[in-house]
């Protein structure tokens, strides 16, 4: 199977009157090499179904296609959605196990099929939003790549006590292990970024408790990094109705009150939580 090139790349956007949206992210990947070197990093196998955020003009797609057992496909951009079926059957073989949703991931609540794995180049602007949306409604999806922005890569990936530490990288821990999987040069990209981009892999692990238990430490987190440099007790103040009753319930759990939110991970935002 060919891939697309720089050169189809331009003409297809032509042929579109598609002027690349910086709203929507679009930013076109035109190297083969680095598509397929994607799917490969993501461990991507013929028994799998994959789920692409964002194809854009097919490049990734088509990578896809030469492995996977079927790809589903959403896409926001309806000249797009409209464009990527007949791009796939001029270039494989295999067009009909592309399935192509015309919506915006956001919004997405259900797909025909359960994916397993994600692989995708995310708009920079809805990256993170987009990423947890999809850990928590398809709890089919094992495994995944994602390519972001540089400076959220290694949000996503980061560890506690780190200055890239912070609500991405704690709730991205709810569902899965992300770590860091590589960086991408902005020369393969059309029209070319002004931010460099990374690789973020990540394989889903159980989830430390019910959507309950989910909704309670999500609260906790967003308060505790609200203000990084406040203490916990000062930054769950308000949830627990002052400081000083924050610190006894912080006490009870386990969890040093005098800590920044930067210094837990997901299991003592957990233990925070469960404390009554």
């Amino acid at each position: 199977m060919s891939l697309l090139g720089a050169a189809e790349i331009r003409e297809l956007a032509e042929a579109l009157d598609l002027k690349p949206s910086k709203s929507l992210g679009q930013n076109f990947v035109h190297d083969g090499n680095v598509c397929r070197k994607i799917v490969r990093t993501a461990g991507l196998t013929e028994t799998d179904i994959a789920l692409e955020i964002g194809p854009g003009l097919g490049s990734l797609t088509l990578a896809m296609m030469e492995v996977a057992q079927a790809v589903v496909a959403v896409e926001i951009d309806s000249r797009l959605a409209t464009q990527l079926p007949i791009t796939a059957a001029r270039h494989s073989e295999r067009a009909d196990i592309l399935t192509v949703i015309n919506q915006d991931a956001l919004a997405l609540k259900e797909l025909p099929v359960a994916p397993t794995v994600l692989i995708a180049n995310l708009p920079y602007n809805v990256s993170v939003p987009v990423f947890l949306h999809l850990l928590e409604i398809l709890p089919s999806l094992r495994s995944g790549v994602v390519m972001v922005q540089a400076e959220v890569a290694d949000r996503l990936a980061a560890k506690p006590n780190s200055k890239e530490y912070g609500i991405p990288s704690v709730k991205a821990a709810w569902w899965a292990d992300v770590t860091g999987a590589g960086s991408v040069s902005r020369n393969i990209f059309w029209p070319q970024p002004n931010v460099d981009s990374k690789l973020v892999g990540f394989i889903r692990r159980a989830t430390p408790g019910d959507e309950e238990l989910r909704k309670k430490v999500f609260a906790i987190i967003d308060l505790a990094f609200a203000q990084r440099r406040k203490m916990l007790r000062s930054a769950l103040s308000s949830m627990y109705g002052g400081s000083a009753a924050a610190e006894a319930h912080l006490t009870k759990a386990g969890i040093d009150p005098t800590l920044r939110g930067e210094a837990l991970d997901i299991s003592a935002f957990c233990a925070i939580a469960r404390e009554e």
